[in-house]
């Protein structure tokens, strides 16, 4: 449930944005002609790409160039509420603020897949976002002589952090987007727990196009797929490690364990624990 929610725009588009809400809370979130910086000041937020799974935490923050995400905004050991400030960038803001010319760094292209990059906490970071939080409290303080500083500012600043040599790779290729199959992108989900609706949105479809698809390409419906490369891979980590059914069930993207313990007992009729002691047993003779 979202409690508040206010954003403010420059040239049409708008560039700043705050949310709070009342988690799990979770959405589609398609940038294929922008990009964004989002700094976390309560609960957690992960982050979905074609092919990647990012999880940042309050005083955190996480810098993602143009493509196509979903977000789960999540509660923390330490609040209940997720509160969280987005900067959104755009090529033809940017061109325009700077009048054509764009800063070197943002010119330099490069071949890395970096798609998001993660921020630890940083006092120039952490300055920056209670200065944009006042604006938001003040709307008749800042104008857009204002706005176009501040977000040269966070570009700037981007770019001097502890992070910056993997937030230069990201903002170098800031508007050009990777492009990936639709193999790809499921073979990168194998052992995550995104479900079915998300894995469609990630390659723009709908759930009954994504699902056709999936099935004239692998014979098989993809809850089924998944499920058995999940199976697969719980069962090397049971006979090859120590991890505990917990760790296993997170480590291959089960829910829970209980959904991990129900699933692999329906597949194999033995529970993980007596699947494991048994493996052990043999082994021993």
């Amino acid at each position: 449930m979202i409690l508040d929610y206010k954003t403010i725009d420059l040239f049409g588009k708008m560039i700043f944005e705050t949310i709070v809400l009342k988690p799990p809370f979770k959405k589609p979130n398609p940038m294929p002609n922008a990009a964004c910086f989002l700094y976390i000041m309560k609960g957690e937020y992960e982050s979905v790409s074609e092919v990647e799974k990012v999880k940042i935490e309050a005083e955190e923050s996480l810098l993602m160039k143009c493509g196509n995400y979903t977000s789960r905004m999540l509660p923390s050991k330490s609040s209940e509420t997720y509160q969280a400030l987005a900067v959104h960038f755009y090529p033809e803001v940017l061109l325009k603020i700077y009048e054509n010319k764009l800063p070197d760094f943002l010119k330099v292209k490069n071949n890395s897949d970096l798609r998001m990059t993660k921020l630890n906490s940083d006092a120039l970071i952490h300055k920056y976002i209670e200065d944009i939080l006042f604006y938001f409290n003040n709307p008749n303080l800042f104008n857009e002589e204002i706005l176009i500083l501040k977000l040269k500012e966070i570009i700037l600043l981007l770019n001097q952090t502890q992070n910056a040599p993997a937030i230069r790779q990201v903002l170098s290729n800031l508007f050009n987007p990777n492009s990936y199959s639709f193999r790809e992108i499921i073979e990168a989900h194998y052992y995550s727990n995104t479900t079915l609706d998300e894995l469609a949105q990630l390659n723009n479809q709908s759930l009954s196009t994504f699902k056709r698809e999936f099935k004239k390409l692998y014979s098989v419906s993809p809850a089924s797929y998944l499920r058995d490369k999940k199976l697969e891979r719980s069962i090397e980590l049971l006979t090859s490690t120590d991890l505990r059914a917990t760790d296993i069930a997170y480590e291959c993207g089960f829910a829970n364990v209980s959904h991990f313990s129900k699933t692999f007992k329906q597949k194999y009729g033995v529970s993980p624990s007596n699947y494991k002691m048994t493996h052990l047993g043999n082994s021993l003779n």
